[in-house]
């Protein structure tokens, strides 16, 4: 408890003290003022993260917090092992030791909202070939329920795909198929974007668009950690951290 004026005390607390606190408020609330500071937890915490490939150690005590707004850019050398640790904070890989919390709790026990919190991008478009581009997006939607198919029609257009809504996938380029996952992110109010190598086979123009679709993400509360090779664009919003530089190799 820290005193700041004769009339106002300030309590700051976590979840583990607020039944404390609500037990014996009332003996107080009499004769003194209280405000009350809560402490969020950071929205996504890795703590002491190891790894090892090939007997070769990737990462090791990595720790580090990303916080609502934030975009991190994870960073480098290949074979560093930034995809790896992408995987492993979208639990699509558990070769790790060491803990990720979500909002204040480990992963493992709010597995289901974490999940329904995420849109992960990946190396391959994960789109199913013999699917139109509306169709994936459709199946995608039936297991994520952040996605909006109000939207559509306007995220295909936003991508360059009006015109090939019923074509099947097998007969787009591999960018026209990047294209299709892409569009995922004009859809989705996941508050956590984990996008490994996202402006990949896309142009210029789409680069600069997908670059002010993470931004606004980001102002508007979201968090965004990615990896590129692209000099991303985005202002001063983003923290960069770099595994060669964590780890002496760089």
């Amino acid at each position: 408890m820290t005193q700041l004026c004769p009339t106002t005390t300030y309590f700051v607390y976590n979840a583990l003290l607020s039944a404390v606190f609500a037990k014996n408020i009332g003996r107080f609330a009499a004769s003194v003022a209280f405000e009350v500071v809560l402490l969020s937890a950071p929205r996504l915490k890795i703590e002491n993260l190891f790894c090892e490939r090939d007997e070769r150690i990737l990462f090791d005590q990595l720790c580090f917090d990303v916080e609502a707004g934030e975009v991190v850019q994870i960073e480098g050398q290949n074979g560093s092992g930034k995809t790896t640790l992408l995987r492993i904070l979208s639990g699509l890989s558990r070769n790790f030791e060491g803990e990720i919390y979500w909002q204040g709790e480990p992963v493992q026990e709010c597995a289901e909202s974490f999940r329904e919190s995420l849109l992960y991008f990946g190396h391959q478009p994960g789109v199913k070939a013999v699917l139109t581009p509306e169709e994936n997006l459709r199946w995608y939607a039936s297991m994520h329920p952040t996605i909006d198919l109000s939207k559509l029609d306007y995220a295909l257009a936003r991508v360059g795909l009006t015109g090939y809504e019923d074509a099947p996938c097998h007969t787009l380029s591999a960018g026209q198929n990047r294209r299709v996952s892409l569009a995922r992110l004009y859809l989705s109010s996941a508050p956590l974007w984990i996008l490994d190598e996202p402006f990949t086979a896309i142009d210029k123009r789409g680069v600069a668009e997908k670059e002010a679709l993470i931004e606004e993400h980001a102002a508007q509360g979201g968090t965004v950690i990615l990896t590129t090779h692209h000099e991303l664009a985005i202002g001063d919003r983003i923290r960069r951290i770099n595994l060669d530089q964590l780890m002496g190799t760089s």
